[in-house]
């Protein structure tokens, strides 16, 4: 993974990708409002929320945001991110309740920022830990709810992250994933892309098709985000959400 997601300066963008209210995000101009709180609507609009949920893992975590949200309703979550940086940025606001870094206007120009916990979350039941998600620990067990954020175009052995995934969620269990399908030779090598080529066809279907043997497809879904670089540029994407059930 690029080494970009050790910089101050990267960290400082996603914690207000995770944190930071709307009117903050649009620093007065005009941006697309149904792509905030991204985080937070991974978890409320891809979940189902008649199945029970004791215990969830969230990998590719960032900075927190949705693992706190998921310790709304789960009595243990961990949070997984393959950079240190993230994780020292979630353990500070887990321990302290609030974070504080600088943002960029422009150029060299900064104002402080402060990333907070959201109110009512119970931080107890959040555990972070640094791993990598095409060989977390073999013994971090199986959970009711598995999230992964714009995690697999990030990897470089995606498949291989496929394959842990059944191991991961418990039957009858769900599997939360978001992605854009950006496939870049930086991150994943051209011949571990899952679709994506005139060869393979596109990246769902093969999706799709490596999922099916161990999950039910129940839910799609367009799930736009917006990360702030600056005072008058902004990353805007539509990953494709999803939501999968365990098979028995």
């Amino acid at each position: 993974m690029s080494n970009a997601y050790e910089t101050s300066r990267l960290v400082a963008e996603y914690l207000f990708f995770h944190y930071a209210e709307g009117v903050q995000v649009a620093d007065g101009h005009r941006v697309p409002t149904e792509a905030l709180d991204f985080p937070v609507r991974v978890v409320t609009e891809l979940r189902d929320p008649s199945r029970p949920v004791a215990s969830a893992l969230d990998v590719g975590c960032a900075v927190g945001r949705s693992s706190f949200e998921l310790a709304r309703f789960a009595a243990s979550v961990i949070g997984v991110d393959f950079s240190s940086a993230f994780i020292q940025a979630a353990g500070v606001l887990q321990r302290d309740g609030h974070l504080t870094c600088p943002v960029v206007i422009e150029g060299e120009r900064t104002v402080p920022f402060t990333a907070r916990v959201p109110a009512g979350v119970d931080v107890t039941r959040v555990r972070f830990e640094r791993g990598d998600a095409t060989a977390l620990r073999p013994d971090i067990g199986s959970f009711d709810l598995v999230l992964a954020v714009n995690l697999l175009c990030r990897l470089p052995q995606p498949r291989k992250f496929l394959q842990r995934l059944p191991g991961l969620v418990a039957p009858g269990g769900q599997l939360l994933l978001t992605t854009p399908f950006s496939w870049l030779p930086e991150y994943t090598e051209r011949d571990q892309w899952i679709g994506g080529t005139e060869a393979f066809g596109p990246s769902w279907e093969a999706l799709c098709e490596l999922l099916e043997p161990d999950f039910e497809l129940c839910l799609t879904k367009d799930m736009p985000f917006l990360i702030r670089e600056h005072g008058r540029k902004f990353q805007y994407g539509i990953p494709l959400g999803s939501r999968w059930i365990r098979k028995a």
